[in-house]
């Protein structure tokens, strides 16, 4: 599996902080940033997307009074356990979306093969590397990069990845 990465459109009408705050926020209801995995800093996300530090923070602040992440001095910025029922809430709310958008499709004449390659598109958006550069593979520094409006981060801070990409 890949690292999970946090893309911002800054073209898009979606506030740059709103992105990240949703996609972290993703990230940690579905398992793929752990509780007790350590994110970036805010000056080293900012960084890595190009935006201002006050952007990541404005992020930062939101997910902590959603008590999904936890900053301490000197720990840094760590994701916190998560209630019982947060996965159960967004399991509904998930099959929910899942039928209005079978349904709408369906509307539209459009097969499940078809629909599993939206889907599948949505999730990785054309032109996405499949996973971020490994560090010291010569594709700068595997964390973050930027196109057209589009920027990508890795969330895994590269101080803790272990070789093959695999966290600590």
């Amino acid at each position: 599996m890949s690292d999970p990465v946090v893309r911002v459109d800054t073209t898009g009408q979606v506030p740059p902080y709103e992105q990240i705050r949703a996609q972290l926020a993703a990230l940690i209801r579905t398992g793929r940033l752990a509780e007790g995995e350590r994110l970036p800093t805010v000056r080293q996300l900012a960084t890595d997307l190009g935006l201002a530090p006050g952007t990541v923070a404005r992020a930062y602040r939101e997910l902590e009074a959603a008590e999904l992440i936890r900053t301490r001095r000197g720990a840094g910025t760590k994701v916190a356990p998560l209630p019982p029922d947060t996965r159960a809430h967004d399991a509904g709310r998930l099959t929910t979306l899942a039928r209005d958008f079978t349904s709408a499709a369906r509307a539209l004449g459009v097969d499940t093969e078809d629909i599993l390659t939206a889907v599948r598109d949505a999730l990785e958006p054309p032109g996405a590397p499949a996973s971020p550069p490994a560090p010291g593979s010569g594709g700068g520094s595997g964390i973050g990069s930027a196109t057209r409006g589009h920027r990508t981060a890795d969330v895994t801070p590269a101080v803790q990845r272990l070789p093959g990409g695999a966290a600590r």
